[in-house]
């Protein structure tokens, strides 16, 4: 009897161990559902190419792609209000509309620069400044200010059309059509909408609407925006936030520091930075830091305050400056 015991007792521990091995495999293939990441050597350098979303050969491509580390119900934690009847581009926003957009830039350094940590935290800033850019989340909204980004893909009542003919030669305005605030770094003024349209191969000169019409086009306008400098020598919202940037001493006489806060300055100048500690500037970083808690990462590895804040730093391409920022 003892020996049928033992006997019925090894036959279950092999089918449980067979089971084990079973699921093991089935978990091993759904983790391996991308495929492999391509690697090869150039010139001593390693480079890679990682599924669609990282699909250039690139040192960014051997690190993390966006969606490994930010996901579907990340993007609907920070911005779940964007749906809701009161919201004004209902159904527009979307998670896989971020990611497509994001490869083409995932190549090129956005949210694949550095470790787990800076890319997570580079994801947040970027997404901070979109937040507080689409918000409509005022005084005491349901959720509370911060959970309404996205809420806008479009300027609601423009004050003008936002047509300068300073710029009649480079990029002259379509008669009729209005260069009002439109994407998730809302675009101003025929020069902006002409320099990203030649960027992104686009009319958005003769075709601005564009960019409320598609939400891929509306991420693409904004990470581009991020990604480069307003100017030769000046440094983009990207390198300036990951490190790249190198101040010069007229940038560290002018308080200007790599970090976040450095980040609304090439964004907006004087529009919300050296005024002190005003609201503007204070939303765009409660933004930041909101994120990253919904993220998971403690709010310290934001750094100190000097960092996070413009209030004291003297702007880039002051407010007078034809080419100032795209915000108005």
């Amino acid at each position: 009897m003892a020996t049928l015991k033992m006997k019925i007792l090894g036959f279950m521990v092999i089918m449980l161990s067979i089971s084990a091995i079973a699921k093991g495999d089935e978990s091993e293939n759904e983790s391996s559902s991308k495929p492999p990441t391509l690697v090869k050597m150039v010139k001593g350098k390693k480079l890679c190419v990682k599924d669609w979303e990282c699909n250039v050969l690139s040192r960014f491509c051997c690190n993390l792609t966006i969606s490994d580390f930010f996901e579907t119900y990340q993007f609907e934690n920070l911005f779940s209000k964007r749906n809701s009847p009161v919201a004004h581009a209902v159904g527009f926003w979307d998670y896989k509309s971020f990611i497509i957009a994001s490869s083409l830039f995932q190549p090129l350094g956005f949210g694949t620069t550095g470790g787990k940590q800076m890319q997570m935290k580079e994801i947040a800033a970027f997404l901070g400044h979109v937040g507080s850019k689409t918000s409509c989340g005022y005084g005491v909204a349901t959720g509370g200010p911060l959970a309404w980004g996205l809420c806008y893909n479009k300027e609601m009542s423009p004050s003008q059309d936002y047509c300068d003919d300073y710029f009649k030669l480079t990029y002259p305005c379509s008669p009729g059509v209005q260069y009002y605030g439109r994407g998730a770094l809302p675009i101003y003024w025929n020069y902006n909408y002409g320099k990203i349209g030649e960027a992104l191969k686009v009319d958005l000169l003769n075709h601005p609407e564009y960019i409320e019409q598609n939400a891929t086009l509306a991420f693409q306008a904004a990470i581009w925006q991020w990604m480069n400098p307003v100017k030769k020598g000046q440094p983009s919202a990207h390198d300036a936030f990951v490190g790249n940037w190198k101040p010069t001493k007229n940038d560290t006489l002018s308080k200007r520091v790599p970090g976040f806060g450095t980040t609304m300055n090439i964004l907006y100048n004087d529009n919300v930075c050296n005024q002190g500690d005003i609201d503007s500037m204070n939303n765009i970083i409660s933004h930041y830091l909101y994120y990253l808690d919904l993220m998971g990462i403690d709010r310290e590895e934001a750094g100190p305050h000097e960092l996070l804040t413009c209030a004291e730093q003297k702007p880039f391409n002051p407010s007078s400056s034809p080419a100032s920022s795209s915000s108005s």
